[in-house]
């Protein structure tokens, strides 16, 4: 019979509903009867993309002997860290200072009834093996601990929760800003940047897409070569490695080798969003093919594996399927063989490394590029032309074969946060490359949040099936502006406007901390929980500090609200001596800092809808970072009055440059506004 988490919206939550554990989702039906009977809370967190997870599932949670165990001892709660990023925000850290390791997924914890944790670990094995403990000997001798040694589970509970305390950022009285972290942080990366490979840091190797957007913005404003390199190679490597699907398009989580050949499998919508973004702003700022390529393919990818039917975007595939981790990517060089003509393989083997050693366990390969198209081409003594040609033939026909496999999982529940950061890259590859058809993915995506997410003034975090839940964080809130604010400068139309103004009052409502500056991670009537996070790092995602602090100013600028750009200043004063002490791992506060510094320009387009649209399509064509435009057609209505400028006399299209609260004179041909943006990109 399947247990409480049948009725859940999670797949993550689902997948264990045919357990023999006795599972909760976490409320307080669970808490309170840990609290009734003072029985320890055994906490499991993972998600459904994870291979981990499922390894720790099949040994462990689908063993009857082990099930046993859990249920005699401990409360069990199943949460997806998807749905409850706060849970998991406290429980990795507790696990960091429990055990002084980072965390991961599955996350085991054992907690006291009140929910402070007294053990932690990761994925057990379910008899002791790989250095680790068994999981099910683990079991009685935790439960053991909690009911003999409580007088030193409580001391240590104490030095827990100070020590979670002193995680928050500390205000510093009369903080000044200035640019220090910006160029300190450009130094760090370039020690830790693998000039060879590309990547930032050693394997296991994550794509940082806002580490990488900070080095090409650095690179493209300031003329500085270091910070380019690092974008240019990174991004150069990840695209013809392994971990980009080669044949259907889309980025894994990250590569478990410094060459980017084998990725842990999972594709995730939150780093493909960031990562379509970048590469469509590599590509305006190199004309770089490949970043062409793998910004289109992204797209074809998403649209169409993760768009659902109503507009919003599933959250992940997983790296599974039938049991194994990559079994529905990975090729032997027999299989390939028979499928291609031998032209087609002459050409495919070499670019694609089935020449060499096979780099997927015994046998098979992960397909990467090994060898340039061009080696191939000029080896085989053929035009490169009809290399690429047998290339495509070759990636077509292998792709189709792919597509009869198992797939792997789809996990289609539908995320706040995850679907802004993805429509707000298809929004800016849209615009870029002037495709009309991502633009309305992403207004589709953007349509769904409001229709389904956005209920009576407040946000939700997560809809399935029909069934949306769960108040917003803080991460909803400011991706989603941040989105707004994207498709404004792509497509403006003035209720978005209106939307983005109705999140930013309602983040500064509900989440700002007014007397020390930032945001809390939850809002201020949420759940209360055994520690409120108030983080500037970046993670896996952007801080939603950093992008809200971002955000709120550009707004600010928009609007010519100063609120906005009032609370964005007490962000970056709270989080400055943490920008200080680690520029580099604050990329999204360090772009919300230079703009404090630097406001951003904007270019405001008024004229006939046509017209307008027209220049701002040619004005899309170039890399501008520190530039907003917004085109906004004449008969747009309800604009604040820094937008409701109106061409002075004639019929055609006019444009004025701010700069700060300075607006320059009006201009009415697209020569004399590139003109002028050129010259003032160069001083």
């Amino acid at each position: 019979m399947p247990n409480r988490l049948a009725t859940e919206t999670s797949p993550y939550l689902q997948q264990h509903a045919g357990n023999p554990v006795d599972w909760y989702p976490w409320g307080e039906e669970a808490l309170a009867l840990a609290r009734e009977h003072d029985k320890p809370i055994l906490l499991s967190i993972g998600y459904s993309a994870c291979h981990w997870c499922h390894v720790m599932a099949h040994e462990s949670f689908e063993d009857l002997a082990v099930a046993a165990e859990m249920n005699r001892h401990f409360v069990n709660i199943k949460v997806d860290r998807e749905e409850r990023p706060d849970l998991d925000q406290i429980y990795q850290t507790a696990h960091g200072i429990l055990t002084q390791r980072s965390g991961g997924w599955p996350l085991t914890m054992f907690l006291a009834p009140d929910g402070t944790p007294f053990f932690a670990g990761t994925y057990f094995p379910k008899t002791a093996r790989y250095g680790m403990p068994g999981f099910e000997d683990l079991l009685a001798r935790i439960a053991d601990a909690y009911r003999n040694q409580r007088d030193a589970i409580a001391k240590q509970n104490e030095s827990l929760m100070d020590a979670l305390t002193r995680t928050a950022p500390e205000p510093a009285d009369g903080q000044t800003l200035g640019r220090a972290p910006i160029d300190d942080a450009v130094r760090e990366l370039a020690r830790v940047f693998d000039a060879v490979h590309g990547g930032i840091g050693k394997a296991p190797k994550f794509p940082h897409p806002f580490e990488l957007a900070f080095c090409l913005r650095r690179h493209v404003i300031e003329g500085f070569e270091p910070p380019g390199k690092i974008a240019r190679l990174t991004l150069s490597r990840m695209a013809e490695g392994g971990i980009f699907d080669q044949l259907g398009g889309g980025f894994c989580r990250y590569s478990t080798d410094r060459f980017w050949t084998i990725p842990h499998f999972e594709k995730m919508l939150y780093d493909n969003g960031p990562l379509l973004a970048l590469y469509a702003d590599a590509w305006l700022a190199t004309g770089e093919p490949l970043y062409a390529r793998a910004a289109q393919e992204t797209v074809a990818w998403v649209m169409r594996e993760m768009q659902a039917p109503g507009g919003g975007y599933y959250s992940s595939l997983d790296a599974d399927s039938e049991g194994e981790e990559g079994r529905f990517y990975v090729w032997t060089r027999e299989e390939v063989q028979a499928l291609l003509s031998a032209e087609e393989y002459a050409v495919v083997a070499p670019h694609y490394g089935l020449t060499g050693a096979p780099n997927f366990e015994e046998r098979h390969w992960n397909l990467r590029v090994s060898e340039p198209l061009e080696q191939v081409a000029a080896s085989l003594a053929i035009p490169l032309e009809v290399a690429q040609a047998r290339l495509e033939s070759a990636r077509r026909k292998l792709y189709a074969a792919r597509e009869q496999r198992v797939r792997p999982g789809r996990d289609e529940k539908v995320l706040t946060s995850w679907n802004a950061l993805m429509a707000r890259g298809m929004a800016r590859a849209g615009r870029s490359f002037g495709r009309d058809d991502w633009i309305a993915s992403a207004r589709s995506a953007l349509e769904f949040l409001r229709a389904t997410l956005w209920i009576d003034g407040r946000l939700l975090a997560t809809s399935k099936d029909g069934r949306s839940h769960l108040n917003a964080y803080l991460d909803d809130h400011a991706f989603l502006l941040d989105a707004l604010l994207e498709m404004m400068q792509t497509d403006f139309r003035t209720e978005d406007l209106q939307w983005a103004r109705a999140l930013a009052d309602l983040m500064l409502e509900k989440f700002e901390d007014r007397e020390h500056g930032g945001f809390y991670f939850v809002a201020h009537d949420h759940e209360q929980l055994i520690h409120r996070p108030k983080t500037g790092h970046d993670g896996a995602t952007p801080s939603g500090n950093g992008i809200a602090a971002f955000a709120l100013q550009r707004l600010g600028h928009l609007t010519g609200e100063y609120r906005y750009r009032e609370a964005a200043e007490r962000t970056l004063k709270l989080f400055y001596t943490s920008l200080a002490r680690s520029p580099s791992g604050h990329a999204s506060l360090l772009a919300a800092l230079e703009e404090a510094l630097t406001p951003p320009r904007l270019l405001i387009v008024r004229g006939p809808a046509a017209e307008v649209a027209t220049w701002r399509d040619r004005l899309a064509e170039t890399y501008r970072p520190d530039l907003m435009i917004v085109a906004i057609p004449d008969t747009a209505e309800g604009l604040p009055e820094t937008l409701s400028r109106s061409r002075p006399g004639g019929s055609g299209a006019g444009a004025w440059l701010c700069e700060g609260v300075t607006c320059l004179r009006p201009l009415f041909t697209l020569p004399e506004v590139e003109k002028l943006l050129d010259a003032r990109a160069a001083r």
